[in-house]
């Protein structure tokens, strides 16, 4: 027990803090559609050449050169558009300043796994917590070769953090390196040109509170009307009044409605994007707001009427219902998701999953769902599984960020709280002391149905392990059960038990069958037992037939 880690405790996971909902642009105009891509086109170009501008400030940037960017910007678009390119590229320099300090650590880490076992002869068999060292002169050589490249790279990252250069690629470094793959991705260059034009498009506003309906830029009244605030190079294109232009269609969004026109009709802000899908031809409306992270209830509270473990697998969620005590009631469920294809059907896969497990949390009456705190950052490398590639990939392709943020924000929805617990031994522990136990005659427990017991339990502040056994000489009365278990007040309780008077032979009264009683199991305690105890007629043979009737002709 001393190489264990610390387990950490659980928590109640906070709620989601914004909102985003998205519909489709339907019946959109020729025209409509030529000043979107218009636009779309004539920001992306100046978003492009901020955030060139941004990378080349590097550490340097001030607030009087974000300034300056956008007042160069606001003569191009307006003081508003202005806003929302110079936000998005701070934000998107940010996002890749934070992988680049992901890189780094993983290189770390890459390289001391080497290093230490490129130190270790070859053959030399590793322990539980430290690898041995590589299998054969072959693989050292070339895992030697390796540590030198990853050396050279993380020369190469550091140095550019330290100068604070970033490599951003506005559209996508994946869409761009599918350039040169054209055959296997099963596209023209003329359709990989319009998902690169498209992709590369800006139309983005943020909200703000006090302006009509929540945006200036990009408008959309509680009746679905859809305008948009032209840039001054397009002004031309207007068809309202102060240099608009109002779509033909009419939008509504299904999903969060209401909040959203209860936010547009009182002024509260709500940003929207508008983006197009080369491969359907559609273009779609998001609206995107923020509210206030809802106050976590006591861990008290939400256990109060037992929990729902679920262990998180490639493929789908184990979960299981635990009573009060600790206890699994009922039977094992698992919700079933294809992580293959594209990322939406993936997505949609994540949250249909999710859907049927708060479906079933409600129909149980549990307020809680007990969930493992995952990340895999520092276990996806391939220095620290080595040749173990499909285990690799299998904890690469779990969604656990994905599920996470999915399950807190739709959970907030139906009022279930989800308790977040370390996932230190929860599928080693669980099948130890609980994948046996529960499994039947016509039930087989996995041990993924264990590991939901064991996240329940943490949960609960329970330990995994099962009930205590107590010594031997406590589970009986040390000299054995009794046979009956008397009353301390019985008289004769210690003594010997009478004897049950009857016949003993195979002489039995012709009546026997007819006045025979059953007698109460022997295994049963605390029950006395007044009847009477009867022999059940045997077979008798042709002999005993003949010897019965001599005897009873002589009278005896």
């Amino acid at each position: 027990m001393a190489d264990l880690r610390p387990v950490a405790a659980p928590f109640v996971a906070l709620g989601p803090s914004g909102v985003a909902v998205r519909t489709r642009l339907k019946d959109l105009t020729p025209q409509d559609e030529k000043v979107l891509r218009l636009v779309g086109a004539h920001l992306g170009s100046l978003a492009s050449k901020d955030l060139t501008a941004r990378c080349t400030d590097g550490l340097e940037h001030s607030a009087g050169s974000w300034a300056a960017r956008k007042r160069d910007l606001t003569a191009q678009s307006s003081s508003r558009w202005a806003g929302s390119i110079t936000k998005a590229t701070h934000e998107q320099w940010a996002l890749a300043r934070r992988g680049q300090a992901g890189h780094v650590q993983s290189l770390e880490t890459g390289i001391t796994t080497i290093r230490h076992r490129l130190s270790l002869p070859v053959g030399q068999k590793g322990t539980k917590r430290t690898p041995g060292g590589y299998r054969c002169a072959h693989e050292w050589f070339h895992k030697r070769r390796r540590l030198q490249v990853m050396e050279d790279r993380l020369r190469k990252v550091r140095a550019d953090r330290e100068a604070g250069r970033v490599h951003v690629v506005r559209g996508g470094k994946r869409l761009l390196g599918t350039r040169h793959h054209l055959d296997t991705a099963q596209l023209t260059e003329d359709q990989w040109r319009r998902r690169w034009e498209a992709s590369r498009w800006f139309l983005q506003a943020d909200g703000e509170s006090g302006k009509r309906y929540g945006n200036d830029t990009i408008r959309i009244s509680p009746d679905g009307e859809v305008s948009i605030n032209l840039p001054a190079p397009l002004a031309d294109l207007a068809n309202a009044p102060h240099g608009r232009y109002a779509l033909g269609c009419r939008v509504g969004f299904a999903h969060r409605g209401p909040q959203w026109a209860d936010r547009v009709e009182a002024n509260r802000a709500v940003a929207y994007r508008i983006h197009y899908d080369v491969a359907r031809g559609r273009w779609y409306v998001t609206a995107s707001w923020q509210i206030p992270v809802s106050r976590t209830i006591p861990m008290a509270a939400a256990l109060a009427h037992g929990v729902i473990g679920v262990d998180t697998n490639a493929d789908h969620l184990a979960a299981w219902r635990l009573d009060t005590h600790g206890n699994p009631t009922g039977k094992p469920r698992r919700f079933f998701y294809d992580l293959s294809g594209t990322a939406q059907h993936r997505d949609a896969q994540v949250r249909h999953a999710l859907t049927r497990l708060l479906t079933w949390a409600k129909t149980c009456g549990v307020k809680a769902i007990a969930v493992e705190d995952l990340d895999f950052q520092a276990g996806k490398t391939r220095e620290k599984h080595g040749r173990k590639r499909r285990f690799r990939q299998l904890i690469s392709g779990m969604p656990t960020g994905k599920l996470r943020a999915r399950l807190t924000s739709m959970a907030d929805a139906t009022g279930i709280a989800i308790i977040a617990v370390d996932p230190a031994y929860t599928s080693k522990w669980g099948a130890q002391h609980w994948q046996q136990p529960m499994a039947g005659p016509t039930r087989k427990t996995t041990r993924h149905d264990a590991a939901s017991i064991a996240i329940g339990r943490r949960a609960q502040g329970h330990p995994i392990r099962r009930r205590t056994t107590p010594p031997r000489a406590h589970q009986s009365d040390v000299h054995g059960h009794r046979t009956v278990q008397a009353d301390r007040r019985a008289p004769g309780r210690e003594g010997p038990r009478p004897r049950i008077p009857g016949p003993r032979t195979r002489s039995v009264p012709p009546d026997t069958a007819s006045t025979r009683a059953t007698r109460t199991s022997t295994t049963v305690r605390d029950v006395r037992s007044d009847q009477e105890w009867a022999q059940d007629p045997l077979l008798l043979t042709d002999e005993e037939r003949c010897c019965r009737r001599r005897t009873a002709s002589f009278g005896l």
